[in-house]
């Protein structure tokens, strides 16, 4: 078996589109490319054996003070992981190239399934689990961070993950959650704009992203790095920006036009028709319950001076038969109207319409707490109906024990200061 340090684009784009297993669009040629708006070196690096690629990694390379840097290997080096003399020899191989490039450790986070969980986070089928593999990552000298269950390292470790190999779209629908369906069964009622915009409409999602950062308490990247994200892969069809937008004038006219409805309804209830009192009063109480609410919603919208808003955005990736819905957020102004369950639903119809065999929601929380910030991204996620997905965690490879050591200890204390300082 052979190391190979510079592989070839084609060849390394091939290997890892193609691969049965570890397709990932995080190991792909091009997300090297993406990464270095981030200031990370890409290094595409691969493993032969009688001149055949059995191994690739995309390391991203930070350089931290003076020679010394530390490598990335996001979502894993693609190779078949049942293989453990490939996995031992590559790692051995990987170690032996950051060591030589002064990197102080080598991380990866595989996204490999632990265990089947059912979707309120319950194991299940336990005897179908990949624990002996991260006992084997152990021994050859990768140390694990631990099982976390939320978002503390790099990447997330839970996700939620939509089967689309169905014989009909129908049977995704029905699978997702009753609240779900109940609010796409209204349809498209306030008449949003749903559609896949282009490069022009990157102030748009920024503008979706910096509101839910803010009101989620998430991490949020200069607008730059969203525009070359974009405009990197969209070059390579791998990319698309679902944009949802209202007209405000439009809007104006929908509620006059339910207010109007409902008031017509509450007058003209014929009270003959009620042989039970009680049902009648109900039924009063509920049109006016409605009414109140549309009303005090319509007052909300008549305080927006914009001719048009951006609710509600999101950039997707494509790679292979998967799609996943990686960057987005939402207006704070006019929730009610649900636009995010429309985008998903488009970008879910699209995915099986083109062909594509799942589509990845790309993070969640793992002790799901209705205290916690992320509950709510959490709770909307699940209801699209997907897999609860738990992979086996983040892994280091020690090169400079002393150097690993002060790393750990100054760098989350200027990482706390630049979020302090970043308010």
């Amino acid at each position: 078996m052979k190391f190979i340090e510079n592989v070839k684009k084609d060849e390394f784009e091939n290997f890892v589109f193609n691969h049965p297993t570890k397709s990932h669009f995080m190991q792909s040629y091009y997300w090297g490319e993406v990464s270095k708006a981030k200031g990370l070196i890409p290094h595409y690096v691969g493993l032969k054996n009688n001149g055949t690629l059995i191994a690739t990694a995309l390391i991203l390379e930070k350089k931290l003070i003076g020679k010394y840097s530390y490598f990335y290997i996001p979502r894993g080096f693609v190779t078949n992981f049942k293989n453990r003399e490939i996995v031992k020899t590559f790692t051995k191989m990987l170690k032996k190239y950051g060591k030589e490039k002064h990197a102080i450790f080598i991380k990866i986070d595989p996204d490999i399934k632990l265990q089947d969980l059912d979707n309120d986070g319950n194991i299940i089928n336990k005897e179908n689990n990949n624990f002996d593999l991260v006992n084997y990552l152990k021994n050859i000298g990768w140390n694990h961070l631990g099982f976390n269950k939320n978002f503390e390292h790099r990447e997330p470790r839970y996700s939620f993950c939509l089967d689309l190999n169905k014989d009909s779209f129908d049977e995704i629908y029905k699978g997702m959650h009753p609240t779900t369906r109940k609010i796409l069964n209204k349809g498209n009622q306030y008449n949003l704009d749903v559609f896949i915009g282009d490069e022009n409409n990157i102030d748009d999602f920024y503008l979706t992203m910096e509101e839910t950062a803010i009101r989620e308490k998430l991490t949020c990247f200069p607008k730059s790095y969203y525009s070359t994200f974009y405009k990197v892969l969209n070059k390579h069809n791998m990319s698309d920006l679902y944009v949802v937008k209202v007209n405000i004038d439009n809007l104006k006219d929908t509620y006059k036009n339910k207010i109007k409805n409902l008031e017509k309804e509450l007058n003209s209830l014929d009270e003959n028709k009620y042989k039970n009192k009680q049902k009648l009063e109900n039924k009063k109480n509920d049109l006016n319950k409605n009414l109140e609410k549309v009303k005090k919603e319509f007052e909300n919208i008549k305080n927006i001076n914009e001719n048009e808003l951006v609710l509600s955005s999101i950039m997707t990736v494509k790679y292979n038969k998967k799609v996943w819905t990686i960057h987005g957020g939402n207006h704070r102004l006019l929730r009610e109207l649900n636009a995010n369950y429309l985008l998903y639903y488009t970008i879910i119809k699209d995915a099986y319409d083109k062909g594509y065999k799942k589509i990845d929601f790309f993070g969640t929380i793992g002790d799901p707490n209705p205290k916690d910030n992320g509950y709510g991204i959490h709770l909307f996620k699940k209801r699209l109906g997907g897999e609860y997905l738990e992979f086996i965690g983040e892994f280091d490879m020690i090169l400079n024990k002393p150097l690993y050591i002060l790393y750990n200890n100054v760098y989350p204390k200027i990482r706390r200061l630049k979020r302090k300082i970043m308010g």
